[in-house]
């Protein structure tokens, strides 16, 4: 993958953590630079952002505090995903993934082809998250 697009996709995984954009403006900045999606692995503590060619670039994330839960709370990680959606003072991203873990969330994968991103637990239970309209 070029450097330019790892660049981009350093700096959407930076704003993310940091605050300084949102999940709309990120999904705009890595679409615009022609990513079709990401997949974030909070077991591996890394995100991966693909092509369409299948070109790739892993990252490794910032480390939040706790374990995967062995247990998969779909309405809690629902309960989570709207939180974040509201983007209250409460919210930040960093609090979200550290939630979401505790909810069973071992990771998720955001398509832009598909419009949704599907969150996943340890035994592959799932909940799937349509973007907004």
């Amino acid at each position: 993958m070029d450097a330019e697009r790892i660049a981009v996709a350093n700096a959407c995984l930076d704003a993310a953590h940091d605050g300084s954009l949102s999940f709309p403006e990120i999904v705009g900045k890595l679409v615009n630079s022609g990513f079709e999606g990401y997949a974030v692995d909070y077991r591996r503590n890394s995100q991966a952002y693909f092509l369409p060619n299948g070109d790739n670039v892993e990252l490794e994330m910032p480390d939040h505090p706790g374990q995967v839960a062995a247990t998969f709370d779909s309405a809690g990680v629902e309960r989570l995903v709207r939180w974040a959606q509201a983007n209250g003072p409460d919210y930040s991203y960093a609090s979200f993934c550290e939630k979401v873990k505790g909810a069973g969330c071992a990771g998720y994968l955001v398509s832009f082809l598909g419009r949704r991103v599907v969150y996943y637990g340890r035994t592959a239970e799932i909940h799937v998250e349509l973007f907004p309209q």
